[in-house]
């Protein structure tokens, strides 16, 4: 008896895409991605997942590799309903291959033979109803490169939205004009991980930073809620220049955008640089203070980086969200989504009221932990 690979597996969960055009002899291009990949017929595009066949381009479709219920603040959003929880999916696949991905079991399909899981099968409607049943308020989709499927994401999002919950992408930001289109409608948040301000190091992950730094202009220009991460990595992009590099180039942008400077740990390829130090996250906090950006996150350093997990007035100064870790220990902002003391309008997709937000001790740290779910 045959055994099922992984390839057979994915190509089976597909459907015709949406995201391309048709060329000449049956090749095509896919616009999903900033590779913007022509496929010749029987080939794939860089994702490994999206493939030409007999001149239609095939795309992943109706099948998960992991969902969890994630804290919002894990993506991370600490603008978009703090407290709530995120159901998270993720497929298989990705456009960029770095070597310190901590999702690369996911995004290294059929690139890597370490990699991969089976998918597994479900609906738009199981994921939404497994989101009410556990309480989430967002759906996301993250764990490997959302833009490379987004007309399955699409279909989840549709109903999401019509059972009244956010959605949002975790992406590498390496978008099209054609793909930002498609998605708006049913977009409400998008993070950026911006990995780098200098191409070489792009050149080494798969992707361009021109790119990237186009999808930040552009998403703010589009209206979705935008928050910016960098991982800060010793010896590849912590330089106090890439730094300011960075957070001018975000605040030219506008300084409501959060950026989040979050700390790097030994994983799959890269285990030569160190970890993140607190003392690293906390001046590259500072840089993006200095750089104008009113909002600016130290992350995955728990009570280690001062005052730089809370949200202040940017007019003020007032606290108004106190966080530790994934945890909020303190939520003050009005109603309306303004500071109580000043009055000023705080950017964010915010809750009604603030009784609507969970908020806890530190201790409880350890009860907001990721939780693996089955549909």
């Amino acid at each position: 008896m045959a055994t099922i690979t992984l390839q057979d597996a994915l190509d089976t969960a597909t459907v015709e895409g949406e995201l391309y055009e048709k060329l000449e002899n049956d090749k095509l291009r896919c616009f999903a991605c900033g590779h913007r990949c022509l496929i010749f017929p029987g080939q794939r595009g860089i994702c490994q997942v999206r493939y030409n066949y007999n001149g239609v381009l095939r795309v992943p479709y109706g099948y998960a590799a992991g969902v969890q219920s994630d804290p919002v603040e894990k993506k991370p959003y600490f603008h978009a309903l703090p407290g709530s929880n995120a159901l998270t999916f993720g497929m298989l696949g990705c456009d960029f291959h770095c070597g310190y991905c901590q999702n690369w079991v996911t995004s290294q399909a059929l690139r890597d033979s370490a990699a991969g899981v089976m998918p597994t099968h479900f609906t738009p409607a199981d994921l939404v109803k497994t989101a009410q049943r556990t309480g989430a308020r967002l759906v996301v989709s993250s764990y490997n490169e959302p833009l490379i499927t987004a007309e399955w994401s699409m279909e989840i999002f549709k109903q999401a939205k019509a059972a009244g919950l956010l959605t949002g992408f975790v992406s590498n930001g390496n978008a099209t004009p054609e793909a930002l289109d498609y998605i708006k409608p049913y977009t409400d948040c998008y993070k950026v991980d911006l990995k780098s301000m200098q191409q070489k190091n792009y050149r080494a992950l798969g992707g361009q930073v021109k790119h990237v730094l186009w999808t930040i202009e552009e998403l703010h220009q589009r209206g979705f809620w935008l928050e910016v991460l960098t991982l800060v990595i010793p010896g590849f992009n912590d330089s106090t220049e890439e730094l300011w590099e960075a957070a001018r180039f975000i605040a030219g942008v506008s300084p409501d955008i959060p950026w989040h400077v979050t700390a790097f740990h030994k994983d799959y390829k890269m285990t030569d640089p160190d970890n993140t130090s607190a003392a690293t996250l906390i001046r590259a906090a500072e840089i993006g203070a200095e750089a104008g950006l009113h909002f600016v996150y130290a992350g995955n350093r728990p009570g280690e980086v001062g005052n730089w997990e809370n949200t202040y007035c940017p007019r003020c100064q007032t606290l108004l969200i106190e966080r530790y870790g994934y945890v909020i220990l303190g939520y003050h902002l009005t109603d309306a989504g303004k500071c109580p003391k000043c009055g000023h309008t705080v950017p964010g997709l915010w809750p009604k009221s603030a009784q609507e937000v969970n908020t806890g001790a530190r201790s409880d740290i350890f009860f907001r932990r990721p939780v693996r779910v089955k549909i």
